[in-house]
């Protein structure tokens, strides 16, 4: 007879959570390339103050005998400005690395926010039912018919320019599809056992919500953030382009591309072109994470 097979053997090794998600994600060559591209923009974002050859903030580095100055132009005190300057003679490079950490800043704090208040509403407008969840829900519907720029720039135009009022008016303009979301997740959970055992062991109505529903719908609450994150990039660089976004002294992308779209035909193309293409970058790779996330995190996903 031949000798038992030892325990170790016998026994698959398990897999934790977090490695069969990292198994999932990484099965795409373009999510991780995605991935790998956004690190790359949020590290540059967060290091920014030490990289960046020039502080596009302080006004006394800024000498415009250097505006519109051509890539690779050296200026007279010997700093050489690879991606050229713009019309007050602000180094591009740095005005992108700069400018990169306000979109990010603005995306990822909005999109935080209005996942807090939409998924509060929409977990408490399923768990409420009746005449509250109908009037949420409505609320939403009537939200959601309007043009997200339309309401933005509204809300901009009577608060004014300003990275927070830009946030908040993100805010106002995303929290609906949170939402929705949310309540469509709390609908199929709250008619599960462990909500029933809540309510039967005296669970107050705050504690099922934040305790047992919140976490149980998580994971579409992720998808949508990610993708979120991205459109609220693009969003703010729309409302900076039309002068309604960040002020000057603060030029996220939005404002750069501005900035330089009225020298596009004279020739001068790398003011608008290189924080477009970092706009460009940074948004494409968001969605292509994002996209895997919704692969990966889709419960139906291999049935």
């Amino acid at each position: 007879m031949n000798a038992p097979a030892s325990l170790d053997q016998a026994v698959p090794p398990r897999v934790s959570n977090f490695g069969r998600f990292a198994r999932a994600f990484t099965a795409s060559r373009t999510a991780v390339i995605g991935l790998a591209l956004l690190a790359v923009v949020v590290l540059l974002a967060l290091l920014a103050p030490w990289i960046a050859p020039q502080n596009p903030y302080d006004l006394t580095q800024l000498d415009i005998l250097d505006g519109r100055l051509p890539p690779g132009s050296t200026a007279a005190t010997g700093m050489t400005f690879w991606l050229g300057t713009d019309d007050q003679g602000r180094d591009m490079l740095s005005a992108i690395l700069y400018g990169l950490r306000i979109s990010l800043f603005v995306g990822v704090t909005s999109a935080v926010a209005a996942a807090a208040v939409g998924a509060l509403l929409g977990l408490f407008a399923a768990y409420a039912g009746g005449r509250i969840e109908s009037a949420l829900m409505r609320l939403v519907d009537l939200q959601l018919s309007f043009p997200a720029i339309l309401i933005a720039l509204m809300i901009l135009a009577f608060l004014g320019k300003g990275v927070l009022n830009v946030v908040l008016a993100l805010v106002i303009v995303e929290w609906a599809a949170y939402a929705r979301t949310a309540r469509a997740s709390a609908l199929i959970e709250s008619r599960k056992e462990y909500i029933e055992a809540a309510r039967a062991m005296g669970a107050s109505p705050w504690r099922i919500l934040l305790r047992h529903l919140l976490p149980n719908c998580l994971t579409p609450l992720m998808v949508i953030a990610t993708v979120q994150v991205a459109r609220a990039i693009a969003l703010e660089a729309t409302l900076s382009f039309l002068g309604l976004g960040v002020p000057v002294t603060e030029p996220s992308l939005g404002m750069l591309i501005a900035n330089g779209y009225q020298y596009m035909l004279s020739g001068k193309f790398w003011i608008s072109f290189y924080p477009g293409l970092a706009l460009l970058f940074t948004v494409v790779a968001i969605n292509l994470v994002g996209d895997q996330l919704r692969d990966v995190l889709n419960p139906r996903r291999g049935t």
